[in-house]
């Protein structure tokens, strides 16, 4: 049987193929994503005769990964200077910008009314962290209507975000196109539906489970509440394949290896913290399924390619190219160098949740929106995509073999 995330119709032959951009969830993991792009834009800029053009056409995003991919959408019209007024974003972003723990008149000196705080909130919003923060802040970094204007001048063809159902437990794809027509596509356990995407998609997709409030959305001509895209993911390229890609660059934010793994040592180790625990369960929410995605496309295009051209042409299937980048270093390691320059009361709980040693730094990671930790992320991804620059300039732009000046 053939996999879901290539069964789409077959494109009519185009002149320029459709290159697309996917980026993965990973909460404050995802700065790694804006290094990343901005060292491309560069590398992109930095070629003689250089075209500023953007270069994605379709962007699809989960989690954090959609809040990047709704901001470059946003700056598309302004080619190149997009992604880099994205690594700008991040570099100026901070913890109290995202979220905040529940207040309570007691809440600075002890952490037992931290605690109280909350339980309350959980029982109130079923989540943690209070993120109205998150939502000012994406009003005042996303400029909505410069989606559709690049959307309407053909700049972009389409900008997908995905979101997870905790009413109905369908997986939704949210896609904005250019044509505007009805989304036709649907799966098992996943949908896809033509809406304008809004900071409630993102806060939704975004809303990762237990840490921030679930989101509510019209869908099918009811309300259903959602949380985070990452949840129930099995094809996290299908929305750009459906959408027309031909070419995918998928970035995601896992690691190599979980950092203080020692198997020899393994069976002397204390029993896991609350916190590891908690971060295990967060890795697990995230778990990336993009390789796996792309091993089932390459098999199809092996397939295809076997076919003879009689066959081909009435295949509902076509060839995809998909470059993957992933971080080549641990985010967790990173994270346990910066975990103490959060803000005073998130530091309080998780020390409470043992989440600040060993492998408790993972929880921390996924909330770590300090200028050190982001920082250090964008200079890894910024350092990965140069330790490539030769492949992921000609995926990017394979007719051009201009040199980088």
């Amino acid at each position: 049987m053939l996999p879901n995330s290539v069964t789409t119709p077959s494109c009519a032959p185009r002149s320029q193929p459709v290159l697309g951009l996917v980026l993965m969830g990973g909460g404050a993991r995802t700065a790694y994503q804006a290094g990343a792009l901005q060292a491309m834009g560069q590398l992109l800029g930095g070629r003689a005769n250089a075209s500023a053009v953007f270069p994605f056409q379709v962007l699809a995003g989960t989690s954090a990964g959609a809040l990047n991919a709704t901001f470059l959408a946003s700056k598309a019209m302004e080619g190149l200077a997009g992604l880099e007024d994205l690594a700008n974003f991040w570099h100026n972003i901070r913890t109290d910008a995202v979220y905040h723990l529940p207040r309570t008149p007691l809440d600075r000196f002890s952490r037992w009314a931290t605690a109280l705080g909350l339980l309350a909130s959980a029982r109130e919003q079923g989540a943690a962290m209070d993120s109205l923060a998150l939502v000012n802040t994406l009003h005042k970094a996303i400029a909505l209507e410069g989606i559709n204007t690049a959307l309407q001048n053909g700049v972009l063809q389409a900008l997908a975000v995905t979101a997870s159902s905790y009413s109905s437990g369908v997986h939704w794809t949210f896609c904005q196109t250019r044509d505007g027509q009805p989304i036709t596509w649907s799966r098992p356990g996943r949908r896809a539906e033509q809406q304008p995407i809004t900071i409630e998609h993102l806060m939704a997709s975004s809303a990762i489970p237990f840490i921030f409030p679930s989101t509510p959305l019209w869908v099918d001509g009811g309300m259903e509440f959602f949380g985070d895209g990452s949840m129930r993911q099995i094809s996290p390229l299908s929305s750009a394949v459906h959408l027309g890609a031909d070419r995918i660059l998928a970035v995601g934010v896992g690691q190599p290896r979980r950092t203080g793994w020692d198997q020899a040592s393994n069976k002397s180790r204390a029993r896991p913290s609350l916190g590891t625990i908690a971060g295990h369960a967060m890795s697990s929410v995230f778990h990336d399924t993009l390789e796996a995605d792309v091993e089932q496309i390459e098999r199809i295009n092996q397939a295809l390619q076997r076919l003879p051209d009689s066959v081909l042409g009435d295949m509902p299937l076509r060839p995809v190219q998909v470059l993957t980048l992933q971080p080549s270093a641990s985010l967790d390691a990173l994270a346990q160098d910066h975990v103490h320059t959060l803000p005073r009361p998130i530091l309080r709980v998780l020390e409470s949740l043992g989440a600040l040693r060993g492998n408790g730094a993972a929880l921390a990671s996924y909330l770590l929106f300090e200028p050190g930790f982001v920082r250090a992320l964008m200079a890894l991804g910024r350092a990965d995509v140069h330790a490539r620059a030769p492949e992921i300039l000609h995926f990017l732009d394979p007719l051009s073999a201009d040199p980088v000046r």
